[in-house]
């Protein structure tokens, strides 16, 4: 797997393009930033500390190159105006998301930001959401932070330590991207349901 990826993973390069990668997927929902996190954990559990990606680094790099993004997102849909106002009312799930989160950091629920960190797409609904609601970036930016370093640290330890059980084979990124991606379908699923009344 690590032939694939080539020269790129143990180089310095490789955190520029995982931080890139992490600061657009706001934006591109698609962009595979989390499977390149995981492949760069999974060569810096089978090299030397000399040649391959530094932990640690690895995943501060991608928690800040998260807040970031969270927060050029914020920004932009903050000064969207009525015109990112309408385009959040043609969508009945982006009006939902938009009333729960703001109900959510209301009341100082920013869990639902760490949680949306992990859903598909729920980076970005929670982050445009918050902008375009004029949440306080006091009440935003923190959760922001804690959602980026859990979202970092969990995906940087699937590729570590599935490479230390299971080898720095394909089968070990296999299996730490699914944990992955198993990770974002439970947390899809909580944002789904329906808040209890208090």
């Amino acid at each position: 797997m690590l032939e694939q990826v080539g020269s790129l993973v143990g180089s310095p390069w490789i955190y520029a393009v995982v931080a890139l990668s992490v600061l657009l997927d706001v934006f591109l929902p698609v962009l595979p930033s989390g499977v390149l996190v995981i492949t760069a954990a999974t060569a810096a559990a089978a090299g030397t500390a000399t040649d391959v990606p530094d932990i640690l680094v690895l995943t501060l790099c991608a928690a800040t190159a998260s807040v970031l993004g969270d927060l050029v997102a914020y920004r932009l849909a903050w000064r969207g105006g009525p015109r990112l106002d309408r385009a959040i009312s043609r969508s009945r799930r982006l009006t939902l998301a938009q009333q729960h989160l703001g109900a959510a950091l209301a009341r100082g629920g920013g869990a639902l930001v760490v949680l949306a960190r992990f859903a598909p797409a729920g980076r970005s609904v929670v982050s445009l959401g918050a902008g375009a609601a004029r949440r306080r970036a006091r009440d935003f930016l923190p959760w922001s932070a804690l959602a980026g370093l859990t979202w970092a640290a969990y995906s940087v330890a699937l590729g570590y330590f599935g490479a230390q059980l299971l080898g720095a084979t394909w089968v070990a990124t296999a299996v730490s991207v699914g944990a992955l991606f198993g990770a974002g379908a439970g947390a899809a699923y909580l944002m789904r349901r329906e808040p209890r009344p208090t």
